[in-house]
């Protein structure tokens, strides 16, 4: 028997956008239409275009040319008025109008909220639901129908939740999608809404869910389970309030947990780098716990589990990373054992063994430095140039001979200047630079110092900057500066620890410019 394939429409840029913290701009909404494209999700939701002025510019700029090879573009709205005539409403106007071929509308499915939120009859909701749809369908539009507290409804009068699907369904609605609105239905409270709606309609029904209860993953799995085909979220779960369904978790688990077909070919193992699109273009740090897509989901910390994911790689995993386009990764650290530093020596030297003297020295040598307040599970690559400097095959491409930093109070912006003295090959250069504070003029006038030698560093720049204190000493205490550094392509970090927070800082910064002068000539081997 064939499986079932599962719709997704993505509405991370209507529904995702009403998220505390996020704005997009026009540019920023094209990118991610096209990633998700990209993707291959069915549907994009992708703004109301009678809401404001960006998303009727959207809609406008689509309309004149905007090619998608797989996705299909919605607009967002709702039904007309109560007492008004869809023909007369304005936002019906917008839809049918904005050059979207899908119109998403919401009418209400909860006779408590058509009462005492609409203030209006039972009869003239079932009205404006039917007319707002057929009017938009009798322009040729796919009508998708947003049943608002569909299961808060349910719940309290199931039969008029129903008569609100009949009444889209009815006009021509192509999808009957029920609303956790809330975010407050139990899994079972879900399975029940689904089945009476499938009963009653058949494969139009659908799901969107929101996360308020911590649970919009199971509730849509649960509605799926029951006979749903079509399911709505975002990219990382935004939205309003605790956020919506991440499409990240729920397209995996359909897919790979129910066997479901999801997306167009190839599309699962775009799934993390969407995620980070997204991410980067809302300017929100990418949750590294996310599952699926996360940095962690896949990351082994302790020796007993590292050791025997190396005997078996199903042993700790639900799922093989490779199949969402991500990694496996283990991680060094005073918790490792032997098996997680032979993950990192075997490119470095094959030659060496997991039992040998060697091999105890180096271990031994890096939970020193754990101790120190080093952390390497979140800085490969200054684990990399510290594993090759004991082996005694670091390559020094440059030394610094000296820096000097001056920050004052701050009257402008650029209120820190750095002096630096490098050495390359036997040629010193010496240059200065200014910049937002210590950190960022000494980044600079490192780089500008050795650009000169290596033109590769000028496609460099810092992607984050984390200090944490590692012991407890007060102004005097220990402080580990970690880095994620970039050349547009590859992210790698780097980790430096000392009580000057200066200091720590130029030793993350020159490791991270080490690693890319050291991956430039490996051809980005680790």
């Amino acid at each position: 028997m064939e499986s079932r394939y599962i719709e997704f429409l993505d509405t991370t840029l209507r529904d995702g956008a009403q998220g505390e913290g996020i704005v997009f701009s026009l540019e920023d909404k094209l990118k991610i239409i096209r990633a998700l494209d990209g993707l291959g999700v069915d549907y994009i939701e992708a703004g109301n275009p009678a809401s404001n002025p960006r998303d009727a510019e959207l809609f406008r700029w689509a309309s004149k040319g905007m090619r998608l090879e797989k996705a299909r573009l919605a607009a967002f709205g709702s039904t007309c008025r109560p007492g008004a005539k869809a023909a007369e409403a304005s936002e019906l106007r917008a839809l049918a109008g904005c050059g979207a071929g899908v119109a998403s509308i919401f009418g209400k499915a909860s006779r408590r909220h058509v009462e005492r939120v609409l203030q209006t009859t039972p009869e003239e909701n079932l009205r404006i639901i039917h007319e707002s749809v057929s009017w938009l369908a009798g322009r040729g539009m796919e009508v998708l129908f947003d049943a608002e507290h569909f299961f808060d409804g349910f719940a309290a009068d199931p039969d008029y939740a129903l008569a609100a699907l009949r009444a889209a369904r009815e006009a021509g609605a192509s999808r009957l999608v029920l609303c956790d609105t809330n975010g407050g239905s139990l899994p079972e409270a879900i399975r029940r809404g689904v089945r009476a709606a499938v009963e009653a309609f058949g494969e139009c029904v659908g799901v969107h869910t929101h996360n308020d209860s911590g649970l919009a993953a199971a509730n849509a799995l649960a509605g799926v389970e029951a006979g749903a085909r079509h399911v709505q979220g975002t990219i990382n779960g935004y939205g309003e309030r605790c956020g919506n369904l991440d499409l990240c978790t729920a397209i995996p688990n359909c897919a790979l947990k129910l066997g479901c077909r999801c997306l167009h070919e190839g599309g699962l193992e775009r799934i993390g780098a969407a995620a980070r699109l997204v991410a980067d273009v809302a300017n929100l740090p990418m949750n590294e716990k996310a599952p699926y897509v996360g940095r962690s989901a896949f990351a082994h910390k302790g020796g007993m589990h590292i050791d025997a994911m190396l005997k078996d790689q199903g042993s700790f995993e639900h799922v093989d990373p490779a199949l969402l386009g991500g990694e496996r990764r283990y991680l060094v650290s005073d918790l490792a054992g032997r098996g997680a530093l032979m993950t990192r020596l075997g490119d470095i030297d094959p030659s060496l063994r997991k039992d040998s003297a060697e091999t105890s020295r180096l271990l031994a040598a890096v939970k020193e430095m754990e101790a120190e307040g080093y952390s390497f599970e979140g800085a490969d690559a200054s684990l990399r140039l510290r594993l090759l400097g004991l082996l005694g095959r670091r390559p020094h491409y440059f030394e610094l001979l000296d820096f000097h930093v001056v920050s004052r109070k701050p009257e402008d912006e650029r209120n820190a200047q750095a002096y630096v003295k490098v050495r390359v090959d036997g040629q010193v250069e010496i240059t200065a630079d200014e910049g937002d504070g210590p950190v960022n003029a000494i980044d600079l006038a490192v780089r500008k110092a050795l650009s000169r030698f290596f033109p590769c560093i000028g496609r460099m720049r810092l992607k984050d900057f984390k200090v944490r204190v590692v012991n407890s000493a007060g102004t005097a205490s220990a402080v580990r500066v970690q880095i994620e550094s970039t050349d547009g392509e590859h992210v790698w970090a780097t980790v430096g620890v000392s009580s000057n927070i200066i200091e720590a800082s130029v030793t993350a910064l020159t490791d991270a410019v080490e690693y890319l002068l050291l991956s430039e000539s490996e051809g980005w081997k680790g």
